[in-house]
């Protein structure tokens, strides 16, 4: 059986510029570019200007870093912190996976995409330093994305379990990220702003690492430090228009309705006095990644192709169009290689029992799609999350190729099944389609690389192991 080389190529620069994504991410350079010790004082970059700095002269500074970068970012802050300024101990909130010793620094590994008692107990400490910041020193926040997950922090008169159970309900709806981060902010006592009150008078300064599509800080980690423009009854709807209302914990459908009807406090707004010492900074995005593949495409000789910088939408939805975007480039005809490329975050509605996450989903999608309308090229489709972990799984998310359906076949899988029961980590790993990155140590939602090679004669193959 005649071997196609086109494909293991295809597969392994779509691996490449997967890579400059996230390295693009980096959370340590972005921080080391953030914060500068100038003469044994702390200055800090400002978003959009490396000249342009805050400095308050803090007699301390205290460090407060969650997030899925949280090791790696509170790592290079201590770095550059003046060592006499700084509180100790610091704490850093990160998931299991990426937990790191630092020096000065309690690291603490908590549940992610669900909380657990871990993330309790350390939101209660991060509670505890802010509360305990004085006028005149630094409370620096490091945010990244999963922040919302690792320190929950409920509001009074809910229980843990009633914000597990609620979370849970969120994820399996499909909930976007910004509803699923309207209704935590308004079950938390550190979201939505409440981190920032905590410290007052206390200067208060995040650096960002996004993982939000259009880099709103209120929806980043849900906002602990900057203002929250939504509201009790935003949160009430979120569940209502998913019909979930009545599946809630009645302890925080209570809550939610004593919120609409002002006997519970909103979350912080704008104008607020706790925000005249607050700032932030924005070091790194999905944008700023999406921006690096771009260039890696440009620099491996693909002719590429922006398909959007904000994608969403439902996981196999999107992969039908995208499919459909590279037919119509397709008609145009070609005289170099494609890459099609896009960074988001899409959704998945839970309808079966299986194994997977949004960009598995989305991979074994777009290969059952290809396999109805085939491209007439070669072709390597990769969706994957810059975390290095997509779902409840160990894998970073799929790359699939123009064989990968007669490899599913092959191994006896009936794909419409398994696709039908959110089941595509399994039929990825029949196949030896997964991608699988181990953590990364950053995370700024997901990038999607489509490449496409001009017409050759597809054969199958065995060797396309990333």
């Amino acid at each position: 059986m005649t071997k196609n080389k086109l494909i293991p190529d295809l597969r392994r620069d779509a691996a490449l510029i997967f890579q400059a994504g996230v390295k693009a991410a980096d959370p340590y350079l972005a921080v080391k570019q953030s914060l500068h010790n100038v003469a044994n004082q702390l200055q800090i970059s400002l978003e959009n200007s490396r000249d342009k700095r805050r400095s308050g002269g803090w007699q301390k500074i205290h460090l407060i870093a969650f997030g899925k970068a949280a090791c790696t970012m509170a790592k290079a802050a201590q770095e550059v912190i003046p060592a006499h300024l700084l509180a100790v101990p610091g704490i850093a909130v990160c998931n299991y996976e990426n937990v790191t010793a630092i020096e000065y620094i309690d690291v603490v590994g908590a549940g992610h995409p669900l909380p657990d008692m871990a993330g309790f107990a350390a939101a209660q400490r991060i509670a505890e330093i802010a509360q305990q910041a004085q006028e005149g020193e630094l409370v620096l926040v490091l945010v990244s994305g999963g922040g919302s997950a690792l320190i929950p922090y409920p509001a009074h008169g809910i229980s843990l379990a009633d914000k597990i159970a609620t979370s849970d309900l969120l994820l399996a709806s499909g909930a976007s990220i910004n509803a699923m981060n309207c209704v935590r902010k308004h079950l938390s006592r550190l979201k939505g702003g409440g981190l920032a009150k905590m410290a007052a008078p206390a200067d208060v300064h995040a650096l960002v690492l996004s993982d939000v599509l259009g880099d709103e800080l209120s929806a980043i980690a849900s906002g602990p430090t900057v203002a929250d423009a939504t509201t009790f009854s935003d949160a009430i709807k979120v569940f209502t228009d998913k019909q979930l209302w009545d599946k809630l914990p009645v302890a925080v459908q209570n809550h939610l309705q004593q919120g609409e009807q002002g006997a519970v406090s909103e979350t912080a707004k704008a104008g607020d006095d706790i925000f005249k010492h607050a700032a932030y900074t924005l070091i790194g995005s999905n944008a700023i990644s999406v921006q690096a593949i771009m260039h890696s495409a440009d620099t491996l000789n693909y002719q590429r192709h922006l398909y959007s910088d904000q994608l969403d939408g439902e996981a196999k939805e999107v992969a039908k169009d995208l499919l459909q975007y590279a037919h119509a480039l397709l008609t145009k005809g070609m005289d170099k290689p494609l890459a099609v490329l896009a960074g988001g975050e899409t959704t998945v509605t839970m309808q079966g029992k299986g194994l997977g996450g949004r960009n598995q989903e989305m991979a074994l999608a777009f290969a059952i799609a290809a396999e109805k309308k085939p491209l007439a090229a070669d072709w390597v489709f990769l969706s994957a999350g810059t975390d290095g972990r997509d779902g409840p799984t160990d894998a970073a998310g799929g790359i699939v190729d123009a064989q990968s359906i007669t490899r599913m076949h092959d191994a006896g899988i009936k794909t419409e099944q398994y696709l039908a029961n959110n089941d595509a980590y399994h039929v990825l790993q029949k196949s030896k389609d997964l991608l699988i990155t181990g953590a990364t140590g950053t995370n700024v939602a997901d990038l999607q690389i489509l490449l496409i090679q001009p017409n050759t004669k597809l054969s199958q193959s065995g060797d396309h192991n990333v």
